[in-house]
């Protein structure tokens, strides 16, 4: 009966790899995939601290990610004058099937408690983001209110609308992994330490998260500050509809990307991230 209905599921699991992998019109800026696993022990992708300044800013990697994909950003904040902290989510930087065996919730409880200690030891604090570290950050809004300060979102992810997403909820007892969705940066001298599979458990639990998420956006009232690039191939653009839409924030500031695809913080215009969030955090914290 298993191998009947796996081979009656096959089809599916094509289309959902191409959904969530390389596709075939991916774009020839983009390589073939990710790294290999990350191991735990690997410099580039342990937790990273620095500065003493008494605004902090939160860092927090995307879905599959590592700190690596930011630690540039928060190097570039710490070198400005702010204190950083940039946490390594559970089930993150080790093997995919480690991320499979936990859930949203973990890594909302790693955020917040990282949010917290930033909050002893700082006056201020902003929260910077990428994709599902969007997320993330964004609850972190709803739920503590004026104690932060403000966000940066780069592709941020709270939705996807491809019907073929559908099925997951039956899909990911089934099939444990499909193809990685690491590494879409377009500069060819970048690359993203990310999983070279796609956790099914993690991802059917992260779609729980962005329906929380969405359904309190208008919480969200602090400054806000995106980035969405024209060509990401993770993330469509109704996560970016939905906070223009949606957010209570009266100071809310939307900016494209031309030339990045979705690790922006890799990629072409990372310095323009890098130095546009450094200004939006000083505006805000003079």
């Amino acid at each position: 009966m298993t191998s009947v209905l796996g081979s009656a599921l096959r089809p599916v699991v094509r289309l959902l790899d191409r959904l969530r992998g390389r596709r075939e019109d991916t774009p020839p800026g983009r390589r073939d995939g990710p790294l290999p696993p990350a191991l735990a022990d690997d410099p580039a992708v342990q937790p990273y601290e620095g500065g003493s300044g008494p605004v902090g800013v939160l860092l927090i990697h995307g879905f599959t990610g590592t700190p690596q994909s930011l630690r540039p950003w928060a190097e570039h904040l710490e070198a400005d004058g702010f204190t950083v902290s940039l946490p390594r989510l559970p089930g993150h930087g080790t093997h995919w099937r480690e991320l499979n065996q936990t859930a949203w919730t973990d890594w909302y409880a790693h955020a917040d408690a990282a949010f917290a200690d930033l909050r002893d030891r700082c006056d201020q604090v902003f929260i910077a983001a990428l994709s599902m570290g969007g997320a993330l950050g964004l609850r972190l809004a709803e739920q503590h209110g004026a104690a932060v300060a403000g966000l940066v979102l780069v592709n941020p992810a709270i939705n996807i609308t491809d019907p073929r997403m559908r099925i997951l909820p039956v899909l990911h007892h089934l099939v444990p992994s499909l193809a990685a969705i690491g590494n879409d940066v377009s500069d060819p001298a970048a690359r993203e330490i990310a999983y070279d599979r796609n956790p099914l458990h993690a991802l059917h639990s992260q779609t729980k998260l962005w329906a929380d998420v969405v359904a309190h956006l208008d919480r969200v009232t602090q400054p806000l500050l995106v980035f969405r690039s024209d060509a990401d191939h993770v993330v469509d653009p109704s996560s970016v509809a939905l906070l223009k839409d949606r957010v209570g924030s009266a100071d809310a500031e939307f900016r494209r990307l031309t030339r990045s695809f979705h690790v922006a913080t890799l990629d072409y215009e990372a310095a323009e991230i890098f130095s546009a969030s450094s200004s939006f955090f000083r505006r805000l914290s003079a």
